[in-house]
């Protein structure tokens, strides 16, 4: 009767069991497979001594392993493939994020060497005949201090259009309308000599003129464009309450000047009819006049 096997057997008798059976057979048992060649060979030769039914399974066994041992040959070639692959597309992705990276470096350093050239000679152009557009107002109305003076002071249906629809700058349009709701978001000083505004002042103005919560590029953007277009009359700086806390960046401004975005002085007077060339880029404006030393 053949042998049951029992909870006794282990691995290591089934190993030994087999070891003992290629040594008998004259075979060489090896962790990394079996040599097809030496197995064939091994059938060949036993194939006078065993009958015909067990030859023909030997000889389909060895057809099945030379084939699995064939398809593992190739999954191995398919994951070495792959990773070659996986390999070269993180490579080619970081290379990428590079070349991006170093695209909008120059793409921002040639905006600021344009913007800055425009500025000049817009500069120059206002320098000639500034005097002569503040001669044009109407007596008693006073001339723009900074470009933020000039479009507060004009109507605000007429800057959204300007700045928005035609020349795609909402984030100056936005830090004009911003500038003129100080009442509502700045800090006054104590002594009543200013008001300032904190990035975070423009962050809580953002979220109420959009009605969401800004990106904080736009914030970034909307605080430059206050510098780039307040001139003298904003002064960015820093404040620090007492010695425990840290320095914050405020925009301040003069309480005469700030008063005066409110002022509407400009509204009626059409002043921003054929001036886009003047206005737009943030340079001097058709009535701004030099600030005294």
């Amino acid at each position: 009767m053949p042998r049951q096997p029992t909870n006794d057997d282990s691995g290591t008798d089934s190993t030994a069991t087999d070891q003992a059976l290629a040594d008998e057979l004259g075979m060489d048992i090896r962790e990394d497979g079996v040599d097809i060649n030496e197995l064939q060979s091994f059938v060949t030769a036993l194939d006078e001594e065993v009958p015909p039914p067990v030859s023909s399974v030997l000889e389909l066994l060895v057809g099945t392993i030379e084939g699995l041992q064939e398809r593992v040959d190739d999954l191995e070639d398919d994951v070495e493939r792959t990773h070659d692959v996986a390999t070269t597309a993180v490579g080619n992705a970081a290379t990428n994020d590079q070349r991006l990276d170093d695209l909008e470096t120059q793409q921002e350093a040639t905006h600021d060497v344009a913007k800055s050239a425009i500025a000049k000679a817009q500069q120059l152009e206002a320098d000639s005949d500034h005097q002569e557009d503040a001669e044009q107002l109407p007596e008693g109305i006073e001339p723009s201090s900074s470009p933020l003076d000039f479009f507060a002071n004009c109507r605000q249906s007429k800057v959204k259009t300007m700045f928005v629809e035609r020349s795609n700058r909402q984030n100056t349009y936005r830090a004009i309308s911003i500038a003129k709701r100080w009442p509502e978001f700045a800090t006054t000083r104590t002594d009543g000599s200013g008001v300032f505004m904190t990035k975070n002042d423009i962050e809580t103005a953002l979220t109420a003129e959009l009605g969401k919560e800004p990106h904080r590029q736009t914030i970034k953007r909307v605080w430059e464009k206050l510098i780039e277009i307040g001139g003298g009359d904003i002064v960015e700086k820093t404040r620090q309450v007492g010695r425990d806390q840290t320095q914050t960046e405020i925009l301040a401004m003069d309480t005469a000047t700030a008063e005066g975005l409110l002022e509407k002085r400009y509204v009626g007077l059409d002043l921003l009819e054929n001036s886009d060339h003047k206005a737009t880029m943030g340079g001097v404006t058709p009535v701004v006049v030099e600030s005294s030393p």
